[in-house]
């Protein structure tokens, strides 16, 4: 029996493995019913970026991009990707399936022309990535966080330029 981890879209027949993985990961249910919630929300959810990892057809991590806005001083709306919640399973953490899930998602982003990920975060980890602190951009969590757990990264060269202001999430977060 291999050990492979294989990496690849979710599927709605992986709901309920993956509610029960983000319960066991974060010890709770909020970012399990989370998820739910931002699927049932057509307006930002993609399913392309939702994402799981697997161990001999058995769900091992997840990781979930959705829509959401930056709004500039001028009310003008840039459209971005957050990166949350990600989760897998305890005895699979500091195994490198995270990095897996996030280097496939980022990939996948790109892929579908999007041009930056916004994500709160460890600020040893996401960098490894090449998230960068958000203030870097002049881009603001609409609540109070640590500026360097408050992270983006530009997909493409540019992808942030001439783009400020304070991040829209959707009304599920």
């Amino acid at each position: 029996m291999s050990n492979e981890i294989t990496i690849r879209q979710e599927t709605p027949d992986d709901y309920l493995d993956v509610f029960k993985l983000n319960q066991v990961a974060f010890g709770q249910e909020y970012e399990a019913k989370l998820v739910d919630a931002l699927r049932s929300n057509t307006d930002v959810f993609i399913p392309e970026l939702s994402i799981v990892a697997t161990i001999n057809n058995k769900i091992v991590g997840h990781i979930l991009f959705t829509k959401i806005a930056i709004k500039d001083d001028s009310g003008n709306l840039n459209e971005s990707l957050a990166l949350a919640p990600m989760a897998v399973l305890p005895e699979f953490q500091k195994t490198g399936i995270g990095g897996q899930l996030i280097s496939e998602g980022l990939a996948v982003a790109k892929g579908l022309k999007f041009r930056s990920v916004i994500v709160l975060g460890h600020e040893h980890y996401y960098p490894k990535f090449g998230f960068q602190p958000a203030i870097k951009w002049n881009i603001k969590a609409p609540f109070d966080v640590p500026s360097n757990a408050f992270m983006a990264i530009e997909l493409e060269q540019g992808g942030l330029r001439n783009i400020s202001g304070t991040v829209i999430y959707p009304k599920e977060f």
